[in-house]
This record gives C-alpha cells, structure tokens and sequence, in this order.
C-alpha cells in the first residue's frame, strides 16, 4: 500500500457529516458549518465531482425544537423528534445550497428500501437520475416510520450502502475526531493516527472506540460503513469535519485522515444489492476446502463444503457462508430450503437425488448469485 491515492481522480463523492458536527442540544443546528460545506460542495461540482450528502442532525435539531435535554428512549419519541428536526434540517441546507445556485432533493431511507430488489433499483435510478441532472441529494435514514432501526450508526451504515447503490469512487465521512487510531486518543496522548490501511484488517477491530453520547456512530459504526464501501470497490476516508475547507483539502491530496482501500474492484449491480442487504435469513458454516474454493478459485458452493446450517429460509432467500472461525466470507441466494440444506449438507451433488429424491440445482449458492465479502 505505498503506491499515492489520487483523490482529484475521483468523480463521485458520498459524503457523510455525523449529528456531532451539525447539532448539539443548546443551539441545534449549527448554520455556518452547514453553509460552509455547502459551499465545498459547490464547488466540487464546479470541479467536475458529484456529491450524495448522507445527513445526520433531525433527532438533534428536534429535541431542542422540543425543549428536550436528553435523548429519549422510547422509540415513538424519537419518531416525534425525526419529524420535528428533519423540518429544519432540510430547510437548513436547502437554503445553504440555493445560494451557490444548486438544487437539493431529499431522500429518506430505510434497511427495508434497500432490502427488497425493486425498491433498491428505483432508490439507485431516482438519486443517479438526480446526480445526472445536476442536484444534491440529501439522505438521511428515515426515523419516522422505522422501528427498530434507530440505534447508533444508522447513518455510518447507510452512507455505506449509498457509496454501493450509487457506484460511489469515495465515501468521505466526517467526524470530530482527525481519523482513526491506533488507541483512543481521548484518553491516550500517544495515540498514533492509522493513516492508511484495508478496511477488513481485523486488527483494526481492536482499535475502535464506542458511540459518544449524543452521537449515532462511533468508530466501530464508521469501519463498518467503510467494509460495506470496499464491496463495491470504494474508498473511504474518515477526516475531521472541523477543519476549514476539509473537502478542498481532500481533493486536493492535502488533508490528514484515514484512508480505508478496497482490496477488490467494482462488482457488478445486482451483486452491490446482494452486498449492502441488511437482513439474512440464515447461515451457512463451511469447511476450509468451501472457503478455499470460493475466496481462490472463483467457484459456486456446493453442498459437500457446508457442516452446519443455521436458521431457516426459503429457497431463493438471502443466506450468509461462515469460515471455520464463523467470520463472513460470502453470500448469497440460495437454491434450496433450510430443511433439504440440512439434509444434503457435507454429501457431494452427485448424491442429492439419492438423498432428497429429486435435484433442484447442482449448485448450493451459484457463483452468478453470490459476492465475496
């Protein structure tokens, strides 16, 4: 990893600014920040880079719209928050952004939107038919109608799954931190900055920290969003959004932050949908010649590689394949049901008709239907 990134090659941009940065519970919404980056965002479209802004700040804004001193917990009270702050929210950078001359369009989300196929290709058409016409789409996770969706990292998560939805060459999140450490520099004043590394480093796992009060996503949330980047060949970068003109900076190959490589290059669309799918319906544990073969060899599953299936699913539904160390490797859609998985798990296919009385497909989970993670 020594050769230089060019980020000024880059020519679409997600960019996500965390709650941290736009809001706090005494004065909501912070009007300059947002100006200035509308500003940096303008023009980077002047530079030729187009920008899906990923939002964090309704809940925020609308608790002190609400006179509200903590965060509540009841998850209908949050709602009520979400509804009341994404007003002002949105107003905020529709204002920001006319200014410089550019329209804005708001995209709200949720895990279900980007779980069903259909709904997933519409949400991508929508915000590249937005991007092609010139206009800022501004996403934020739809808090009003989710339930058990609002938790820390929400937005990390989603401005993940949008760098795939949108074939995103960067995702930039902004945080108050300068990146990510080695240790937590909060609490540790040699920390050394992790300047450049791969995303699915498990050592880095050690190194993230948990969710700050009022925030929705620590660094844990943040490596997380740049994992799900890296499967559809995307860069992230973790940068301080307090710097002035950090945008600019970053173009220009002079900011300071984490740079976070993908190890793969881009994958074709119907593998991003199967990539950023939140939801499985079971498991799939394989044995290291299973492993082997799809991570090195490129192959389909069969079913002489599984050793134990987990949950229970239908056929065609979204099922995950464990290493021997039960870590992700890949997923897919799978040809059989939870119970004749079971029943043809660790036998070779020339011996699924002997055991099932019939053969759907040679195939446990087909190469076509399956992303590496």
């Amino acid at each position: 990893m020594t050769d230089p990134y060019d980020y000024s090659a880059t020519r679409r941009w997600v960019v996500k600014v965390g709650s941290s940065l736009i809001t706090n519970i005494e004065t909501g919404i912070n009007v300059d920040r947002i100006h200035g980056w509308a500003g940096q965002i303008a023009d980077l479209k002047r530079a030729g880079v187009e920008v899906v802004l990923v939002s964090s700040g309704s809940v925020m804004e609308g608790m002190k719209r609400l006179g509200w001193s903590e965060r509540p917990h009841e998850v209908h009270l949050l709602q009520v928050a979400a509804a009341v702050g994404q007003m002002g929210l949105v107003r905020t950078y529709e204002i920001a952004f006319e200014k410089h001359g550019y329209l804005t369009a708001q995209i709200l989300l949720t895990n279900a939107d980007l779980s069903d196929r259909a709904r997933y290709l519409n949400t991508r058409n929508t915000i590249r038919t937005l991007l092609e016409k010139g206009i800022i789409p501004i996403v934020n996770e739809n808090d009003t109608v989710t339930t058990e969706d609002i938790k820390f990292g929400d937005n990390d998560n989603l401005a993940g799954l949008v760098t795939n939805i949108v074939d995103a060459d960067l995702l930039v999140i902004l945080t108050d931190q300068t990146g990510l450490y080695d240790s937590d520099p909060r609490t540790n004043s040699n920390a050394k900055l992790i300047s450049r590394a791969y995303p699915h480093d498990e050592s880095l796992d050690r190194v993230v920290g948990p969710s700050s009060q009022y925030g929705r996503g620590g660094m844990l949330a943040k490596l997380e969003a740049a994992r799900k980047a890296a499967r559809s060949g995307a860069a992230t970068f973790i940068a301080s959004g307090l710097v002035e003109n950090q945008l600019q900076k970053i173009i220009a190959n002079q900011a300071e932050g984490t740079l976070l490589l993908s190890r793969t290059g881009r994958i074709a669309a119907h593998k991003q949908w199967l990539a950023g799918r939140t939801r499985v319906a079971g498991k799939l544990h394989l044995d290291q010649g299973a492993v082997t073969a799809l991570l090195d060899q490129g192959r389909s599953l069969l079913s002489v590689g599984v050793k134990q299936v987990e949950g229970k699913f239908r056929r065609g539904d979204l099922v995950v394949c464990l290493n021997t160390d039960s870590r992700e490797v890949a997923r897919g859609l799978i040809n059989y049901d939870s119970e004749e998985a079971s029943q043809i798990k660790g036998h070779r296919t020339d011996r699924i008709e002997s055991v099932l009385g019939y053969v759907r497909d040679h195939e446990l989970i087909h190469r076509d239907n399956m992303v590496i993670m």
